[in-house]
């Protein structure tokens, strides 16, 4: 006998041993060379296993199972699952990979390598290296403890004990040991451990409940149940005599959709999903199940769904890339521009100075040499630190969002998540949102209101469920007129045509459904007197009016979002066959008998009147069906449900062929109520300047109704609709509706866009899709209705790529991953759907109204934040690098460092990386509730964005402080002489000096750009000024005892500078007249063109706390702007008397007349300069 076993993607043949019963002949050829397969006991009995001609297959897993656990297992993965990024051997690779796949990190790279060249950096060997690799330490520190802990619940998971049938008998196995046609026992509220095909179980019929809520977030319980032929299997003693053949599709992610055939006692039995049972999901109410290992490991559908989320990456990120850029070649010029300095100088100066001849023939003089030694020198200018900086912001950012209360629901218990914090600052730039009708918009907590049957209505819109008895008392009163007959039909049919579960508790039936509609429609019908109650695997049994009806079920066509109906057929206890159908009303009406135009008109009016107030609709239409025709069409939908490829495709089909010529029975409408605070939360986004669109497959009548009811619309709102068939048709409308869109904006009067999913499939291609996007941009609300999950994420991708805005899609259900996936951001609301949007989303919401904190809170407090640390990064290191161009003016363009070299590397890491730390933290540019209460503030501080002349304006400032604090600097060591005992302090005393200035002024700019001061704000500035200080005096004194490769230059420096009182009293003085510009140049501006954000701070300040820099602007309230200009500039006044008498002599700086006329005339200027500027 051979054992036959395929692999995911080939076919293998192995030899499997007889058993010692399997005496006589043996029939094989291959089934690689596509003949026939023949098993067979020449001695007893029919052929275990006959298989006709076929083709090879490689789109098939095949393989064996035995009860007795005696045979040789086919190479598929094993069930150890392994959700690590790395391993011992990969980490330091793909870490790497990872890090250099950042073009900063490249360029520090590279840095670090040129400064390995002797002699070419000035700045040291290890002075870029040793912070870089600082970073990188802390980054993959990081990356490793995150493994670790994925690595811990790995183990924990494959080490799970399992039942698993070894040489006749239950034996515990761990999880990572089970295999490809094992045969496991799973108990009660078990976990399944791999993808299984279930055999029998402990209920009747070999039924099973199942919880999937680690799967889809779904709660209630699904049913499952096992194959006819092997539902006797329930004891060990049957089971170990089993043996099968299982062939199947190949692993796939769909979790709704699954293919397989038994080949079992020479016959072939179709399975599928209703027989699988997946991997992470839980037996309930069941004491145990057997069942047959199919996919292990990340074979098994739910890893296979475990996949990376798409990497997105935010509008912030991409703007600060384009800005390194911008510094790149700033870097590159000042290099070139030193460089061809150098040799001007080299060239006029060098001749007359014989004792430095040897430099003109020296190759490390050169203009190449020079160009490197100043990119060097220069490469700072591009912050080290911003990327680990901007890791560590986000991170708590994200942290904010998670414990945020006001984001908290206590009817589900559940909080805001933060999926990813790479898009926090995403969130603050949101122009479009794409949102979900159901669920999202709606509770997705369905109730059964009203009902059209034989062309009369039943039931109101006041009550809160259906309560209307007429309805039933049609049927009780003429149960044979056609009436009566249409009302027992109808209320039979949502009694019977459905997937739901009853379940007894308490002497109650509770309702376990996938579908709300579902479930809404079988209560609607039991308190109506057709109580569905039992259900087995071909019955139901109903309850009509107190009498039990047992119906078989002999076929069951599943609803899909293509066919967007559900039918089954039953077998009436008088033997009839009836079909009944339920789905949208398109698909519905138009599989009408001929001659049902009466009707149709009818239910058409009755549809159009649900739908005006809300409410979700359906049809229903049955037709009996003739013995032999069932029959006929029966072997087709067998044929087609025991093929593998394309499955579900033949099954639609088939399906089609009994579809047709219905008999319309009626319609119902069902209510889903807004969620609380939806029609608040939409106009507080439309105030923010956003376009909301509503995205639903509900009719077109449904869906403007709920736009009503939510804000998006408003009754003076024109609806500019596309409701055309041809791609023609489409075009010309849009090309109308677009020029009456441009009447409309110069009206200045409210309109929206409707249109539907037939007029889309157009509207997406070809020329029409310019004239949509053109329209769509125009409108501030658009309704998409009738649309498929696909086109939702057509739609987002359109938006997305007709212009440079943010999108965010909100949803709630699987329909809505698509969508959320294609978006900037994807918002997922944990709901009555469960948590398959939640859990592809970046951000995750209880409630839709939770969204107005997200973006207005959160969004505009996250991007402003992070928008000031990159700033803030860019500033501090031109303001301190670019000091060694002007320092290099003096030095003869030499490349010489006016700092001392360590403390040139450890300016990022340590001396000023708390401040932008902090700021990114505890910033709060406005309080939330006024951010809550003016929506338009959103759009303020969208304007205020990361745009090209905010950061040139934080660049020219960061020039105009390196000038200030060098040549303040220069002034101040201008004699050398700054003890009372006249000893001069030499170069690093000016460096350290000039140093401890730019510490202290790039530590309290970041007070004065903080709009909030907090305890944390504080603390870091002033304590990073004070950590300078304390490192000063320990390396100064410890370093160069221990290595004079280390600080050599630095020992005893600390106590020269700090000895000095000059240097304290400069310390205090020059930071201050550093920062003045800044100070009355924000005054300015806040007082003459206050932005929206600004009053609204100054509000704030005025009726509540005055911390932070704005509460300068109260004054403006209480005073003349010309009485608070001159309180500016008597303060100033004080200040430029110090500078005049601190800087003295500097008209003569270094023999630089020019220079000194200069910074004499700027000193002399500053009065009236502030004077003009403020008046002006």
């Amino acid at each position: 006998m051979f054992h036959y076993c395929f692999r995911s993607n080939q076919p293998i043949c192995r030899p499997m041993r007889l058993r010692p019963t399997d005496g006589g002949f043996l029939t094989y050829v291959a089934r690689g060379l596509g003949t026939s397969l023949s098993l067979r006991n020449s001695d007893e009995g029919p052929p275990l296993l006959e298989m006709s001609e076929r083709q090879p297959r490689n789109d098939v897993r095949f393989f064996h199972v035995c009860g007795s656990g005696a045979h040789p297992k086919g190479k598929f993965l094993t069930n150890s699952i392994s959700t690590c990024k790395y391993n011992g051997f990969s980490f330091l690779p793909r870490f790497l990979y990872e890090q250099f796949r950042r073009y900063n990190n490249v360029f520090f790279l590279m840095i670090a390598l040129l400064q390995q060249i002797p002699d070419v950096s000035p700045t040291g060997r290890y002075t870029t290296a040793v912070p870089f690799i600082l970073i990188l330490t802390v980054s993959a520190i990081k990356e490793i403890f995150e493994d670790i802990k994925r690595r811990r619940s790995d183990h924990q998971v494959n080490s799970f004990k399992i039942l698993v049938l070894k040489n006749g008998n239950w034996e515990q196995e761990k999880w990572r040991d089970i295999k490809v046609g094992d045969i496991v026992r799973v108990d009660n509220d078990q976990l399944f451990p791999a993808d299984l095909l279930l055999l029998s179980s402990s209920e009747p019929q070999s039924m099973c409940y199942i919880e999937t809520s680690n799967l889809d977030g779904e709660t209630n319980l699904k049913i499952k149940q096992a194959l006819a032929v092997t539902s006797p299997l329930t004891n060990v003693n049957k089971i170990v005599e089993f043996e099968a053949e299982i062939e199947c599709e190949l692993p796939s992610r769909h979790v709704n959709e699954f293919s397989g055939n038994l080949v079992y006692q020479g016959d072939r039995i179709p399975f599928g999903i209703d027989q699988l049972l997946l991997r992470g999901a839980r037996l309930k109410n069941t004491s145990w199940i057997f069942g047959a290992v199919i996919y292990t490991g990340h074979d098994a559908k739910l890893l296979m769904n475990s996949k990376t989320a798409p990497l997105k990456s935010s509008t912030v990120d991409t703007r600060t890339n384009s800005r390194i850029i911008f510094l790149f070649f700033v870097l590159l010029a000042l290099a070139l521009v030193s460089a061809a300095g150098a040799e001007f100088w080299r060239k006029a100066n060098l001749p007359a100075m014989w004792y430095l001849s040897f430099l003109q023939h020296d190759a490390r003089a050169s203009f190449p040499w020079h160009v490197l030694t100043f990119f060097i020198l220069y490469n700072n200018l591009i912050p080290i630190s911003l990327q680990v900086t901007l890791e560590i912001v986000r991170f708590f950012q994200a942290t904010y969002i998670n414990n945020d209360l006001e984001m908290y629901d206590v009817n589900s218990d559940s909080c805001a998540v933060a999926r990813t914090s790479n898009l926090n600052e995403e969130l603050g730039l949101v122009k479009f949102v794409m949102s979900d009708k159901t669920g999202t918009l709606t509770r997705n907590v369905m109730k059964f209101k009203r009902a059209s049957v034989a062309g009369q209505m039943y039931g109101d819109n006041e009550t809160d469920e259906f309560a209307d008895q007429d309805l039933v008392n049609q049927y009780r009163q003429a149960p044979s007129t056609p009436e009566g007959m249409a009302v027992r039909e109808l209320l039979m049919m949502m009694a019977v045509c459905h997937t739901v579960v009853p379940e007894k508790k308490d002497g109650k039936i509770l309702y376990q459904c996938s579908s709300p509609d579902e479930g809404a429609l079988v209560r609607g019908a039991a308190k109506l007197g057709f109580e569905f109650h039992t259900r087995q695997p071909q019955k139901v049994t109903v309850s009509v009016l107190g009498v039990d009806e047992v119906l078989d079920i002999l076929d069951v066509i599943d609803f899909t979002s293509d066919r967007k109906r559900m039918s089954v057929v039953i077998r009436e206890p008088s033997g009839e066959i009836k079909l009944y159908t339920k789905g949208a009303d398109t698909m519905i009406l138009e599989r009408l008998m001929p001659g049902s135009e009466d009707d149709i008109n009818i239910c058409h009016e009755h549809l159009e009147d649900f739908a005006s107030y809300g409410y979700r609709t359906l049809c229903f239409a049955m037709r009996i069906v003739p013995e032999e025709e069932y029959k006929q069409w029966a072997k087709e939908y067998h044929a087609a449900g025991i093929l593998i490829e394309g499955r579900q495709k033949a099954l639609a089909d088939v399906a089609e062929k009994l579809e047709r010529n219905l008999d319309l029975i009626g319609a119902t409408a069902i209510e889903d109520k807004l969620q609380e605070y939806v029609p608040e939360t939409v106009q507080a986004l439309m105030a923010a300047d956003m376009r909301v669109w509503m995205l639903t497959g509900d009719k077109r009548e449904t869906a403007i109704n709920i736009a009503h009811s939510c804000a998006l619309c408003n009754p003076s709102t024109e609806l500019l609709t596309v409701d055309k068939y041809t791609f023609e048709e489409t075009y010309s409308k849009l090309v109308q509706l677009a020029e009456r869109s441009k009447q409309l904006v110069d009206e200045k009067k409210e309109f929206a866009m409707v249109i539907d999913g037939k007029s889309l499939v157009h509207a997406l291609v070809g020329e029409c899709r310019e004239h949509f996007g053109e329209l769509a941009l125009r409108c501030r609300a658009v309704v998409c209705c009738r649309m498929s999950p696909m086109q939702k994420a057509e739609v987002v991708e359109m938006v997305r790529s007709i212009g440079n805005h943010v999108v965010m899609a909100v949803g709630d259900g699987a329909n809505d991953v698509a969508m959320i996936q294609a978006a900037n951001v994807g918002v997922g609301i944990s709901g009555e759907e469960g948590l398959q949007a939640a859990s592809a989303s970046d951000y995750a919401i209880p409630r839709f109204h939770f969204l107005r904190r997200l973006l207005l809170v959160h969004g505009a407090w996250n991007h402003d934040r992070s928008v000031k640390v990159i700033l803030y990064s860019f500033y501090k290191n031109i303001c301190l690098y670019i000091i060694e161009l002007w320092f290099a003016i003096f030095s003869a363009w030499s490349g010489q460092t006016i700092f001392e070299r360590w403390t040139i590397g450890l300016f990022n890491v340590i001396f000023t990386a708390w401040p932008p730390v902090v700021l990114g933290l505890f910033d709060r540019p406005i309080a939330a509730d006024q951010m809550m209460r003016y929506p338009s503030l959103y759009h303020s501080f969208q304007k205020r964005s990361f745009s090209i002349a905010r950061f040139l304006l934080w660049i020219g400032m960061a020039l105009v402080h390196s000038l200030s604090l060098f040549f303040l600097s220069y002034g101040f060591l201008e004699t050398q002489v700054v003890w009372a005992s006249g000893e001069t302090g030499g170069w690093l005393m000016l460096g350290n000096s000039a140093y401890s200035f730019v510490v202290a002024t790039v530590c309290l700019k970041a007070l004065l750009e903080c709009d909030s001061w907090t305890w944390p704000v504080v603390v870091a500035s002033i304590g990073s000024i004070a950590l300078w200080l304390f490192f000063l005096c320990i390396y100064a004194a410890i370093f160069p005892t221990i290595s004079l490769r280390i600080g050599a230059d630095m020992a005893g420096m600390a106590w020269i500078m700090m000895s000095s009182s000059l240097f304290w009293l400069a310390l205090l003085f020059i930071p201050c007249a550093t920062l003045i510009w800044d100070l009355v140049i924000k005054s300015f501006f806040t007082i003459a063109y206050p932005t929206p954000r600004e009053k609204a701070v100054m509000q704030l300040k005025n009726t509540g706390s005055t911390s932070g820099f704005e509460r300068l602007a109260r004054f403006v309230s209480e005073r003349s702007l010309a009485v608070h200009v001159n309180q500016l500039l008597v303060a100033h006044t004080y200040l430029h008397k110090f500078l005049v008498i601190l800087l003295g002599k500097v008209v003569v700086i270094c023999g630089i007349p020019v220079m000194g006329a200069i910074t004499k005339g700027l000193i002399a200027l500053l009065p009236n300069l502030h004077l003009t500027t403020a008046y002006n």
